[in-house]
């Protein structure tokens, strides 16, 4: 089995994401290298503590990924390192704006096709075929 740094340091401080177990198994080379990747931005020192947080809070609460577990640890780790409470819920208000794109989306295909029913029925009145 190659060596696993990454993985290692994450289990020993307790921020191992037990779903990625299947792939540490499978792939160990492979994940290691995923987590190289992801974390170097983190590890690299450019980011405070407090803004990785701010940041990871705002990646597991979003509408595309919404990890529960993932939130309440960096929420956590995010107040252990000062974060304050308004901060935390600036991010999840900020966050929530990416939903909002489902309805810039559906409200125009809606009134579009209300519009296309209300025509049809218009012409199926006056006996004008689709």
């Amino acid at each position: 089995m190659p060596p696993t740094p990454m993985t290692d340091a994450l289990r020993a401080r307790g921020e191992f994401n037990p779903a990625w177990d299947a792939i540490a198994a499978a792939d160990p080379h492979w994940l290691e290298t995923f987590l190289a990747m992801g974390l170097r931005p983190r590890l690299s020192g450019v980011l405070d503590a407090k803004t990785w947080e701010l940041i990871a809070i705002a990646v597991d609460a979003s509408c595309t990924h919404l990890y529960a577990p993932g939130v309440r640890r960096h929420i956590r780790k995010a107040l252990e390192v000062g974060a304050s409470p308004e901060e935390i819920i600036a991010v999840l208000e900020g966050v929530a704006v990416l939903g909002i794109h489902s309805c810039a989306l559906g409200f125009p295909i809606l009134a579009e096709e209300m519009s296309a029913r209300a025509n049809a029925e218009c012409n199926e009145t006056k006996g004008v075929a689709p």
